[in-house]
């Protein structure tokens, strides 16, 4: 199965481009990681939110295929540690999918119709995050998932 982070717009910082693309050298040792950037939506001044949200659904809608399990990274998901996400990522693995994709929305969240398409909700935190940043925090715990699961010593209890 490939993992795939499916994010709204760019990573404009270099610090954060530089953690991501290191935890992603390091992912590439157990599993097909990708990070996937679809464009930022022109215009959004003269939007209302509800409207931006709709149009960076149909992109997400549109990226994803009928057999992928659609992920949100959402603030009302379920928060796990990282030995839980471990054992979530497992069964993930094996439940013969092609593609795990994890989606990271817009400033506003999702549109109602990419909450309906979304096989599970997951949140990495009640406090709140750039969207860049979650970008660098969900490799690092995908990495991190995949050692523990390999009995490796990268995470300690």
């Amino acid at each position: 199965m490939e993992i795939v982070l499916l994010t709204v717009g760019k990573t404009s910082q270099s610090y954060i481009r530089t953690g991501i693309e290191e935890f992603s050298k390091r992912l590439k040792h157990y599993i097909p990681y990708k990070i996937e950037s679809l464009p930022d939506i022109k215009g959004t001044r003269s939007m209302t939110p509800e409207a931006q949200k709709e149009k960076e659904g149909e992109l997400i809608l549109n990226y994803l295929s009928a057999a992928d399990q659609c992920i949100l990274l959402d603030e009302h998901g379920s928060e796990l540690s990282s030995v839980e996400f471990a054992g979530f990522l497992q069964k993930l693995l094996a439940c013969g999918r092609k593609r795990g994709v994890f989606v990271v929305g817009g400033p506003y969240g999702f549109s109602k119709n990419v909450y309906k398409r979304a096989d599970s909700k997951l949140s990495l935190s009640k406090m709140t995050f750039t969207h860049e940043m979650i970008r660098l925090f969900f490799t690092e715990q995908t990495y991190r998932a995949m050692t523990i699961l390999r009995g490796e010593p990268y995470h300690h209890e």
